[in-house]
């Protein structure tokens, strides 16, 4: 158990950071099940359209720590190669 003023506060900071993170990490991925659907779905304009905006929210997540650089970029690569591929 934390005994320092300084580790209980670490403890009730990483709680509210965890939560926001965890916040962030669900927009982003709701962002990007709308282009998995839109993809299923066969909707290629639909398609084009959500992954535009998915995009910014890959970098923002990025940006924010939540998100690896290579992973938003792999995501977004394999997310626009199949959108072309429609």
């Amino acid at each position: 158990m934390a005994n320092t003023p300084q580790a209980k506060k670490r403890i009730r900071r990483n709680a509210h950071r965890a939560e926001i993170n965890g916040a962030r990490i669900s927009r982003i991925r709701s962002f990007l099940k709308k282009v998995e659907t839109a993809i299923a779905g066969g909707d290629k304009a639909a398609a084009a359209e959500a992954l535009k905006t998915a995009q910014p929210e890959l970098a923002r997540g990025v940006a924010r720590g939540v998100l690896h650089k290579n992973t938003a970029a792999r995501k977004m690569s394999r997310l626009s190669k199949r959108v072309a591929s429609l």
